[in-house]
């Protein structure tokens, strides 16, 4: 069977759609290397900032992993602008989307609202609300999203800060691709971890 037999979905039966689901699990299993390709394409979207947007999202990442940040907190950080390329105008949603079935919930919410609580830093100046994170003030992740922000979002356009190669962050974003999509274990919706640890940090310093 090379194909399935329908041309309407409606008319396919058991066969047909134990087939697509064989190529779509073998697809999906390519999904991290595919996004590590795009994130690549990050050198070629908006410029005009001191680092590129690859750039970018490695100092992001590497402010997490210096700060003894978990997986999934390296990872959300590496990929937080990646919509940029597809959706300029809703890049955090985009990367959320993206992020969503294999991260905590705390992690994947912060990628979604960061574009709103960035607006802080200046909103004044292109005539948007500097404000707009106060709608999310009752959300039990408001302060993560506003601590990812200024640690390692807002702060890192700095082109003499020794920035971790995509290589090392590839084999964490192979690990959280490879998770099951959705498992409540690894979503642990409610619950929030530090985007800190103090001793984990220590450890990776001396690496």
């Amino acid at each position: 069977m090379e194909t399935v037999k329908f041309t309407q979905m409606k008319d396919g039966d058991r066969e047909d759609y134990a087939f697509l689901m064989e190529h779509e699990t073998e697809y999906a299993a390519g999904t991290a290397d595919r996004l590590l390709g795009t994130m690549v394409e990050l050198d070629k979207s908006l410029s005009g900032y001191k680092v590129t947007r690859l750039g970018h999202s490695l100092q992001a990442a590497t402010k997490a992993w210096e700060a003894g940040a978990d997986i999934d907190w390296v990872v959300s950080a590496l990929l937080h602008d990646i919509g940029d390329i597809f959706a300029p105008y809703n890049h955090d949603e985009y990367a959320a989307a993206i992020l969503r079935p294999f991260v905590r919930e705390q992690c994947a919410w912060v990628v979604e609202k960061h574009g709103d609580f960035q607006l802080l830093y200046y909103g004044e100046h292109v005539g948007a609300n500097p404000n707009k994170r106060e709608a999310y003030r009752d959300s039990p992740y408001f302060d993560d999203c506003a601590e990812f922000c200024e640690k390692w979002d807002q702060s890192s356009f700095d082109p003499d800060y020794v920035t971790k190669p995509l290589e090392f962050f590839a084999p964490m974003v192979r690990e959280v691709f490879a998770r099951k999509s959705y498992d409540p274990a690894v979503i642990r919706k409610g619950e929030r971890l530090p985007l800190s640890d103090i001793a984990t940090a220590a450890r990776r310093s001396i690496q």
